[in-house]
């Protein structure tokens, strides 16, 4: 594995990041404030080509390697400060795209990737409900065939752009005997009937990109947008999270680059007792455990990235790197907020808001907990 960058990627990262400084940043403090989800940032985003990196060339994207795009979305988290927008654009990037690309029709990916990629409709992952949580596969939703439809029940929780999704992957049981393998999976419109996107629910971190309840009463959708085929909801459903258990952290190694930055530069300038706080241990040793978390957790991200992409086994590698980012990150935050003082506790200095968004890290896709449960599992306990 070589992970050294040639000059065109190296360009490449420079103009990501000056573009996510100057473009994906603004009214950031108020916004995390009110909860609110800016669509003309998506839409900025995806014009810059986002959405398209990892989307072949054939398909309309930039078909950009798997270990080149996380780089890239590395890039956008140091640029950009809002980590709901970068957790959001991933969360599309890996989970949706990923879906349709792998087990979509042409004429499913012809519908609903395009307009993804251009930032003009935004999908929603609806596998969670109340019952299941981390017991993935313990829904109870269903979708019942009838004639040339299916009725869909189901009630979804935590459910990323759920309020504000133009579409839908839906999971529910089409065989409840036959346990997992009774799974399938659905494109739904939002504008369908019995679809019931609930208001945004407040929560403690990543509050720019919405999340809540998605409600299906029955819900007639028609045959041809069953993804893949009747009962292959665990497969599907396996494989896009492995994509984006392995890859959607990519920003936050950004973001602690960014970290690091600035709290090297304020030990360097903070002055008390007649010196930089830098030159007390205290300081610099939290902030040399920061810089060893960053390159630790990049080789990690990398190879997991490399393993992906040269389609070899990386179960373990993702586990590891789902949990070890997600934890490295709110380390990291924790360390920048006793290197601040008072100041890193003060909304407006942003260091605290990296905290309540690096919680979600250890939720989100899996928590830290489940990944441990895979690590064990593979190593034979």
């Amino acid at each position: 594995m070589d992970f050294s960058w040639t000059e065109e990627q190296e360009r490449l990262v420079g103009e990501v990041t000056e573009f996510a400084r100057n473009e994906l940043a603004s009214d950031l403090v108020e916004r995390d404030a009110q909860g609110s989800f800016s669509r003309d940032l998506w839409k900025r985003a995806a014009d810059y080509g986002v959405l398209g990196w990892a989307v072949p060339v054939d398909q309309g994207g930039a078909g950009y390697d798997l270990v080149t795009t996380v780089r890239l979305l590395e890039a956008l988290g140091e640029g950009c400060p809002d980590n709901g927008l970068t957790f959001g654009l991933g969360a599309q990037m890996w989970g949706v795209q990923t879906a349709l690309l792998h087990f979509g029709t042409p004429e499913q990916v012809e519908r609903f990737l395009p307009a993804s990629m251009a930032g003009e409709s935004l999908t929603a992952y609806c596998m969670t409900e109340e019952v299941s949580g981390s017991d993935a596969f313990g829904l109870e939703g269903t979708a019942i065939r009838d004639g040339d439809h299916y009725v869909l029940n189901a009630e979804k929780v935590l459910i990323t752009f759920g309020p504000v999704a133009d579409a839908a992957i839906v999971f529910a049981k089409t065989n409840p005997e036959a346990g997992r393998w009774g799974l399938s999976a659905f494109l739904v419109d939002a504008n369908a009937s019995g679809y019931t996107a609930h208001p945004v629910e407040s929560k403690m971190g990543l509050r720019t990109v919405p999340f809540g309840k998605v409600s299906l009463r029955d819900v007639r959708v028609p045959k041809d947008q069953l993804l893949g085929k009747e009962g292959a909801g665990a497969s599907i459903f396996t494989f896009s999270q492995g994509w984006e258990r392995s890859l959607v952290l990519a920003p936050q190694l950004g973001a602690m680059q960014r970290q690091l930055d600035d709290c090297v530069q304020f030990a360097r300038t903070r002055v008390r007792a007649g010196q930089s706080i830098g030159k007390h241990q205290a300081v610099s040793h939290r902030i040399a455990d920061m810089k060893l978390r960053l390159e630790t957790g990049r080789l990690l991200l990398y190879k997991t990235a490399w393993l992906q992409q040269n389609g070899r086994p990386n179960l373990m590698e993702a586990a590891l790197t789902k949990t070890y980012l997600g934890e490295c990150f709110r380390d990291s935050c924790l360390a920048a907020i006793a290197i601040h003082g008072g100041d890193g506790y003060k909304t407006a200095q942003g260091v605290e808001r990296d905290l309540r968004d690096a919680i979600g890290g250890l939720i989100y896709g899996g928590t830290t907990d489940i990944q441990r449960n895979i690590v064990a599992g593979l190593l034979g306990l």
